[in-house]
């Protein structure tokens, strides 16, 4: 665990972010400033291939150790205000009628649930799954998880009296209140985007009751107040406010600013968030058939528009584990910049996880092209790096007439990945447009800080939020020697290569089911 503070009699806000990876916490100043930070890694479970899955007691214990060392590093504990939580999206735990969870939390990305996606896609129907909550058919949503306990945990489901996401299980054990925030329930494949307020209906005919869900309000409302208990084991004062986080990525994207119909976010984390502000919701139904997803923003009234590379961070890290952890990162990406561009002809198709838009594909697997004895590994590194770029336009590039736009505008990068230079470098080149790498290191806490500052009533609102914090940037321009090699590169090889490769994906899928089924 890490740790670093500096001395400052400001107010101070916390942000909590319960990652994918790691869970951190950090308390800044009502400038956005970090004065206090700590990190911790997310410990994960994978027992079978595609399942995985997190203990929520683990979690709590994760969460209380980075705030209680975030709050021993602050000079004046007093002048801490309020917190809020971000998370993970679509991960959550059933809980009893006493807030005791009933059961493990199954990873936003666990693959097990397909079955349950299909069913609910054919029963309560696609087409209004998309309209009413602006979701494509994906596995990773709630509705899917609730239905797969239901079906294989039936005494944990019949005593639940709450289904809380990670970012509400959190706050309820800080201040003993059940809420969401607009974000985080959009996520669920259970929210009437259209109206803000819990899909009844369809949560009905989807098997599931629709009394689990917790209120959902806008984030940054206070809902509560640290409680005695919390206070001693976290080091928050008492009594301090708490307020609604939601969903990692679009706190993260309001502290970048991007806030405004029209502007992009690149969100770099373990998984890839390709972010997109809308003023409504979109009504064309193509973009979720294509595996684009919708939501609410933190901030009241406005909305985005998701893609995303879901094995962005998490190519990097599969290719540090094949390689060996003793090969320094920085090392693999010296040796890639040494490569040229196109990879000395290997090419990457990120799909570790699940197909991304516009290839929703559930059954997709990764493909790594183009071998040959004399490749090294800075050829393959640089394949890695080069396969999320293109993934990413790919993305992009079949949004962009969706949300009124001809080219690409300049996109702001966020997270761990945007510190990978080469990455963003490529990226540049390969979309032809300027990132803007921003230098605070988390964007998410800072996001999440943010609207405690509002819940606390340090910020009158969003605006003045945004007025009072300031996040410095870098440019990255593209190379102009590569953005041609790099367009005939993605329009006559990459964009060929998922549809190539998808047959015998589905085909490998199928024989592993059958193989786990007789196992």
């Amino acid at each position: 665990m890490e740790a670093t503070s500096h001395r400052s009699s400001s107010a101070l806000l916390i942000g909590l972010d319960i990652g994918t990876t790691n869970v951190k916490a950090v308390a800044y100043t009502v400038d956005g400033t970090a004065v206090a930070s700590a990190i911790v890694p997310t410990t994960v479970h994978s027992p079978r291939p595609g399942w995985a899955y997190y203990r929520s007691d683990e979690l709590w214990h994760q969460a209380v150790t980075v705030l209680r060392s975030v709050t021993m590093s602050v000079s004046e504990i007093g002048s801490i205000e309020g917190i809020a939580i971000a998370s993970m999206g679509e991960s959550g735990v059933l809980v009893d009628a006493h807030g005791e969870p009933l059961c493990d939390i199954i990873a936003w990305y666990d693959s097990r649930t397909l079955p349950q996606m299909e069913w609910i896609g054919k029963t309560v129907g696609e087409a209004r799954i998309a309209a009413v909550t602006g979701l494509a058919m994906q596995p990773i949503f709630t509705l899917n998880k609730l239905l797969w306990l239901k079906q294989h945990e039936p005494d944990a489901y019949q005593r639940a009296a709450r289904w809380l996401h990670v970012s509400d299980y959190v706050a309820f054990l800080l201040c003993g209140v059940p809420a969401t925030d607009y974000s985080l329930a959009s996520r669920t494949m259970g929210f009437d985007l259209h109206h803000l307020r819990w899909a009844d209906d369809l949560i009905r005919d989807a098997g599931i009751d629709d009394h689990l869900f917790p209120p959902a309000i806008q984030a940054g409302t206070r809902i509560g107040s640290i409680t005695r208990s919390a206070a001693s084991l976290t080091g928050l004062p008492e009594g301090i406010a708490v307020a609604t986080g939601g969903q990692d990525h679009v706190c993260g994207a309001f502290a970048a600013g991007v806030t405004i119909k029209g502007r992009m976010l690149d969100s770099l984390g373990t998984a890839e968030c390709l972010f997109v502000c809308t003023g409504l919701p979109l009504t064309d139904p193509l973009p979720g058939q294509l595996g684009f997803t919708q939501g609410a923003h933190v901030v009241p009234g406005a909305y985005y528009v998701f893609g995303g590379v879901h094995s962005s961070g998490g190519s990097v890290e599969w290719l540090r584990d094949l390689v060996g952890r003793d090969v320094p990162l920085a090392t693999l990406i010296d040796e890639a910049s040494s490569t040229p561009a196109g990879s000395l002809g290997a090419m990457y198709l990120p799909h570790l996880l699940l197909g991304d838009p516009p290839n929703n594909d559930s059954r997709s697997r990764g493909a790594l092209v183009g071998l040959s004895a004399s490749l090294g590994r800075g050829a393959i590194a640089r394949a890695v790096l080069e396969g999320i770029a293109f993934e990413a336009r790919a993305g992009y590039e079949t949004l962009l007439p969706y949300v009124g736009l001809d080219t690409f505008p300049d996109i702001t990068a966020i997270g761990g990945g945007s510190r990978n230079d080469l990455l963003l470098r490529i990226k540049a080149s390969v979309m032809n447009t300027t990132f803007r790498s921003l230098k605070v290191r988390e964007a998410t806490s800072l996001g999440a800080a943010m609207l405690a500052g509002i819940g606390a009533g340090v910020y009158i609102d969003v605006a003045d939020a945004l007025n009072q914090t300031r996040c410095d940037a870098m440019t990255i321009s593209p190379d102009l020697d590569n953005v041609a090699f790099y367009d005939r590169l993605f329009n006559s090889v990459f964009k060929k290569l998922y549809p190539a490769t998808a047959e015998i994906s589905h085909s490998l899928y199928e024989l592993s089911v059958q193989e786990r089924s007789e196992s």
